[in-house]
């Protein structure tokens, strides 16, 4: 498939890390790097916010001295190395565990979805990339083949049956995200949860069995009843809110009419680049969050058939 490069990296996706998966079995490799002076330890709560410094703009990251001190009993869970080979990695604590932290260290937490706008891009990839490995550890707890408990091991990214040994992986489920294109508009669409004026591209889970392209013609099919001639891959972001991989498509349309099928949306409209201008500037329309691949997808589009910069045009307007 031809790639239709992204203007910008997406949120989540800027993490420069080696995973050593195949050093994950190493016991005595692994026992070495938890007391490494130059590993650090990202923290966890129950309900996987991060423990940040008191500004919120980066992980407060403990030493491995500062683990022995509070967490010597919690059981980590590598993420990888960088490119100095220093070790992250990762520790999931209760609330009251987290809380007396947050005292002794004059930290704070803070939750993904906030972390992805005020990060870097490697520490938002590396807080995307343990809330991920968090989620599926707190929620994979017994076999599904037998109901037995399940036991970590292969540094916390597998989980062995005590009763029959199955094993079982972390897992992200497919999501194709797809900007439509008919002669000079996109379609977006709205569902009626949103905000007044929010407007998105068109997405959905990819179903068993089923090619990416082939889940783009479905899903813009079901939820707005146009035809997809083609598509190709534009680019690909992590989205653990709890457990996706969004895959983002351009595609181009057969026609522009729109029959609402499946529920999914409350309206669904076709745009040039001129009617999205008009409507952010007029406060008609809100463009989705820059966190979202669905940003790029819009923004890249605006770029390419106008040359407006939809960062700038939306931080105009966004008082108004």
């Amino acid at each position: 498939m031809a790639r239709a490069p992204a203007p910008s990296p997406n949120t989540f996706a800027g993490l420069t890390l080696e995973r050593v998966a195949e050093r994950r079995a190493d016991r005595a490799w692994l026992g070495a790097l938890e007391h490494d002076p130059a590993s650090r330890y990202l923290v966890l709560d129950a309900e996987a916010r991060l423990l940040a410094d008191a500004a919120g703009r980066a992980p407060r990251l403990l030493t491995p001295a500062e683990r022995a001190r509070w967490l010597a009993d919690t059981r980590p869970s590598l993420l990888g190395v960088d490119a100095h080979g220093h070790a992250f990695l990762m520790l999931r604590v209760a609330d009251g565990q987290a809380e007396a932290l947050e005292q002794a260290l004059h930290a704070g937490r803070i939750g993904l979805r906030r972390a992805g706008m005020q990060f870097d891009a490697f520490d938002a990839g590396l807080y995307a990339y343990a809330s991920g490995l968090a989620h599926w550890q707190a929620r994979t707890r017994f076999c599904p083949a037998c109901g037995g408990p399940l036991e970590l091991e292969f540094a916390g990214h597998r989980a062995r049956c005590a009763r029959c040994q199955s094993l079982q992986f972390p897992r992200s489920d497919p999501a194709i995200i797809v900007i439509v294109e008919h002669d000079g508009a996109c379609l977006l669409g709205r569902q009626a949860s949103w905000p007044e004026g929010r407007y998105s591209t068109l997405a959905g889970f990819v179903e068993p069995g089923e090619s990416l392209e082939d889940a783009v013609r479905r899903e813009v099919a079901e939820e707005t009843g146009v035809a997809v001639l083609a598509s190709r891959y534009h680019s690909s972001q992590p989205w653990p809110f709890p457990a996706s991989l969004m895959l983002g498509f351009t595609a181009q349309a057969r026609s522009r009419e729109i029959v609402l099928r499946d529920g999914e949306l409350e309206r669904a409209q076709w745009f040039t680049p001129g009617d999205i201008v008009r409507g952010i500037e007029q406060g008609r329309l809100l463009a989705p969050t820059r966190l979202s691949v669905s940003w790029q997808l819009i923004a890249h589009w605006m770029h390419e058939r106008s040359g407006v910069d939809l960062g700038p045009l939306c931080d105009a307007h966004a008082a108004t």
